[in-house]
This record gives structure tokens, C-alpha cells and sequence, in this order.
């Protein structure tokens, strides 16, 4: 079946993202420490770059937020949308030897953590520390090292501050319930790899504002209004589940393809999810952006995710009628040692400048009920 996206426009005309911002705000992102719940500095950061860029926008109480493209016309808008929050960790229990046993923010497995180097937020200032499994030294255990479990119960937290009872720690402010957040160790190399923890989201992220500054220095007309929002809370689940309103029909979630033997993603590509763990997205939206692939030479695959649930997911869950699609780029080692590569952000991109600037999937969404006549047939 031949596909059209309905978008006519020719690859010289669009505007482009520009690669070199995209790698340097994603890196100016990649610097902030956001786990799930302690979001306060991304969220400036990402409003002041939003200011920059004269695209006005609000915020919900705890800080997701909702920026405005207008259009010639404001129905029926559409929603592109990608998270804040990363994963991290919070301290459980204050141990007598002066450790912190920790609780994962978000899912993701203790193996990813032991090594890592973090930053603990406690209630007047921040510590330095290392997550180490219980065993962390071959010299004094042997080979007891390699038999010991992986699990959250099988790590802990070690300061580096001269703590050496549980009454230390306490003395230094520290707590139960404090954010510990992992740094990124990020790295761009000559062949053009990013690798780092927290490409998920804070890619995304990058992607949507580089597709956004391309569109707004071009002073380009959308079709209708667009809004752009970065939620807060996706690594636990809820996400836009309060960041829309009702008169949005159709939303486009950017996030990450994790790549693996099971898997047909690519690190240089777009990959278009079909299907999460919620279920199917929207069969003519998903089909549209493939459409736009195609029809633009932007190279793509598509992909089912089975142990995945996105943005997309949590705003159908809160109520929301709205048609929805995910868009990735391709990921190694998610939730893990994450890497990406700067072709697949920069194809990205350039697809959601692309979507920007197409007409809406149908005009008839912008009536949230509406007769039989006019609703689109599946091809059979």
C-alpha cells in the first residue's frame, strides 16, 4: 500500500535541525541531575532555553510543562512530548556501619548501578559516594565476590565523608528518603557515538527543542497549533498523564528504541514504534510518520516494544481520546550504560519538523464526537 503523510513540501524547503545544538544542549542536559521527583533544575533549565527561543509556555504545579506553537488554526491540535526525569535511587536505610541501603527511582536493575559514582542530595547540601556491591573487594573476599546476587538488597551506598556508624551519617543531615542520582559520564566520540546515562530521556528532550528552534528561526507557518511537553514523572508511570487538555487530538511521543539480538532498532536510525507493553498505537498516525519517512528519504524501521510503556501510554490511561504514536532513537543498553548516535537524534529531528509541519491526520478529530460519515476505513 502506498502511504501518504498529505505533507507537500520538498527536502530542500523544510528546515533542518541543526546537529551541533542538538549535541550541545543534550549535553547541557545530560549535566543536571533529575531523577524522578527532584526535577526543580531541569525544568528551570529547560524553561529558560524555551524563553531563549520566544516560545512562550506553562507550567503544572510540580513542573511539567506545556509550551505553545501556534498555528493558522488551533483545532485540532496535536502534542509532541518527551520526559524530564530520569532514573536514580533513594536511600532505604542508614546502615550501622555507616553504608546507605537504597531503593531504585524508576525501573531499572542494581546491576546497572554497582560502580557508579553519585551525587546524594540530603536536606542543606550534597555528598559524593559510590555504589558498590556488598562484596566489593576481590583481596578480602575471594571468590565469594562472583557468587554474591544481583538485587538491591546486594548494593549499597558509600559516602566519601569519614562516616563510620549509622550516627555519623545522620549527624551529617543526612536521611531516609534522600535522592541519589547517577552521574552521567558522558562522552561524544569522533565517530559520532553519545554515550551516557539518561540519553532517556534528556535526547528526546533535545530533539524536540532542536525540531522547535528549527521551525521558530525559520519563522515557518504549522497548520495548527502545536504544543510541546516535557513531563516530570514517565520513569514511574504517570508522565502526561496531567499535561494535556481535552482539545488535543493527536500526540507524538519521542523516546528511546532500546536495541538488543530481539530487537530491530537502530542507533542510526528513527525507529517507529508499532506497539508497547499497552498495546498498539494509532494505526493512520503511526502509518503518517512513516509516511513522512519515506516520502523524505529519513532513514527508519519499526519496532514492537514488550517490556516498554512510554508517555503515550500514561496520557490514554488518564482519559485522554486522543490518537497516539512513538517515535524513538535507537538506544544500546537502556536503562543501563546507555549509547546512541548522533544520526539517529539529527533523523529525528529532522521527522519532527517534518510532522510539525504536516496538516492534521484528520480534520474530523478536531470534534471530540462526531458522525460515521468522514471516519477513516482501514485498508482490507
Amino acid at each position: 500500500m502506498s502511504l501518504s503523510s498529505g505533507l507537500k513540501v520538498s527536502d530542500s524547503a523544510y528546515p533542518q535541525v541543526d546537529p551541533e545544538y542538538l549535541t550541545a544542549i543534550l549535553l547541557d542536559l545530560l549535566a543536571i541531575p533529575s531523577p524522578t521527583g527532584y526535577t526543580d533544575r531541569v525544568v528551570h533549565r529547560t524553561g529558560a532555553e524555551l524563553e531563549r527561543l520566544g516560545i512562550p509556555f506553562e507550567l503544572t504545579r510540580r513542573g511539567a510543562i506545556r509550551a505553545d506553537l501556534k498555528g493558522l488554526r488551533s483545532s485540532p491540535d496535536r502534542a509532541v512530548v518527551a520526559h524530564l526525569d530520569t532514573i536514580g535511587a533513594m536511600v532505604r536505610r542508614i546502615k550501622p556501619n555507616g553504608r546507605l541501603e537504597l531503593l531504585p527511582v524508576g525501573t531499572w536493575s542494581s546491576r546497572f548501578a554497582e560502580g557508579a559514582r553519585v551525587t546524594l542530595f540530603a536536606r542543606d547540601r550534597s555528598f559524593r559516594g559510590s555504589i558498590l556491591p556488598l562484596l566489593a573487594s576481590g583481596h578480602a573476599y575471594g571468590e565469594a565476590v562472583d557468587r554474591q546476587p544481583t538485587g538491591w538488597e546486594h548494593v549499597e551506598l558509600r559516602l566519601d565523608e569519614p562516616v563510620r556508624t549509622g550516627e555519623d551519617v545522620v549527624r551529617l543531615g543526612i536521611g531516609v528518603g534522600d535522592y541519589v542520582a547517577l552521574d552521567p559520564g558522558t562522552e561524544v566520540t569522533e565517530a559520532g557515538f553519545v554515550v551516557s546515562r539518561h540519553l532517556d530521556d534528556k535526547a528526546g528532550v533535545a530533539v524536540l527543542l532542536s525540531a522547535a528552534k528549527a521551525v521558530v528561526e525559520r519563522k515557518v507557518a504549522l497548520p495548527v497549533d502545536c504544543h510541546l511537553v516535557f513531563t516530570i514523572s514517565e520513569e514511574v508511570g504517570s508522565g502526561s498523564s496531567h499535561t494535556l487538555h481535552g482539545d488535543v487530538a493527536e500526540m507524538v511521543t519521542v523516546d528511546n528504541a532500546p536495541q538488543a539480538d530481539n530487537q530491530n532498532a537502530s542507533e542510526f536510525a528513527v525507529t517507529i514504534a508499532m506497539m508497547d507493553s499497552s498495546g498498539p498505537f494509532d494505526y493512520h498516525l503511526t502509518r503518517k510518520l512513516i509516511a513522512l519517512c519515506e516520502e523524505h528519504s529519513i532513514p527508519h524501521c519499526r519496532d514492537v516494544f514488550t517490556h516498554y510503556r512510554s508517555d503515550s501510554a500514561s496520557a490514554v490511561d488518564a482519559g485522554n481520546d486522543l490518537r497516539t504514536a512513538l517515535v524513538c532513537f535507537g538506544v544500546d543498553a537502556s536503562h543501563g550504560y546507555e549509547r546512541t548516535h548522533r544520526d539517529s537524534l539529527k533523523h529525528l529531528g529532522d521527522l519532527m519538523v517534518l510532522y510539525l509541519l504536516s496538516p492534521p491526520t484528520f480534520m474530523r478529530d478536531a470534534e471530540q464526537l462526531a458522525p460515521l460519515a468522514g471516519f477513516p476505513v482501514q485498508p482490507g
